[in-house]
């Protein structure tokens, strides 16, 4: 599968998610979606990102968008990662790296001296019509949830 790259239609997905339910991105159109990619579930890094989205949902959801994160951890697992840190939005289960493959964010990482394969952080904003608009790769999590956010305010006055 070639990767998707900003300005093309994302073509429509399903995965696990959290909730019991599965994620389809057909059912979000209408709606922007901030797709975020992270390594690991009650990870330093990855709670402090899922924390970020996590306060700042407000601002988030009264610019029509909806949060999802990925990563290749088993729905059970996201489901105790959801409750502890009290997320208000799904995590969806890509075990099969099929999304990940879609968004180029598999790398090669060096991790205690040693090369391993793993979730490069990433998030993804996808336009109302299904469009990729915007990427971040390599995030810095220290306020990544503030720059999506300006980037949707920017968005927003563009279309004003």
């Amino acid at each position: 599968m070639t990767p998707i790259s900003v300005g093309c239609a994302v073509p429509d997905f399903e995965l696990p998610s959290t909730g019991d339910t599965t994620f389809r991105l057909a059912d979000f159109r209408g709606s922007y979606l901030v797709l975020y990619f992270y390594p690991k579930d009650n990870t330093p890094g990855c709670i402090q990102e899922a924390q970020a989205f996590r306060d700042n949902i407000d601002k988030f959801t009264a610019l029509n968008v909806v949060i999802v994160g990925v990563s290749r951890d088993t729905v059970r697992v996201h489901e105790g990662f959801k409750a502890r840190q009290g997320l208000p939005f799904e995590l969806l289960s890509d075990n099969e790296e099929t999304l990940c493959g879609l968004f180029d964010v598999i790398k090669l990482k060096s991790m205690y001296g040693k090369q391993v394969r793993g979730i490069e952080r990433s998030t993804f904003l996808i336009d109302p019509d299904g469009v990729l608009v915007r990427e971040w790769r390599k995030v810095k999590v220290k306020s990544h949830s503030d720059e999506v956010l300006a980037a949707l305010d920017e968005l927003a006055g563009a279309k004003a």
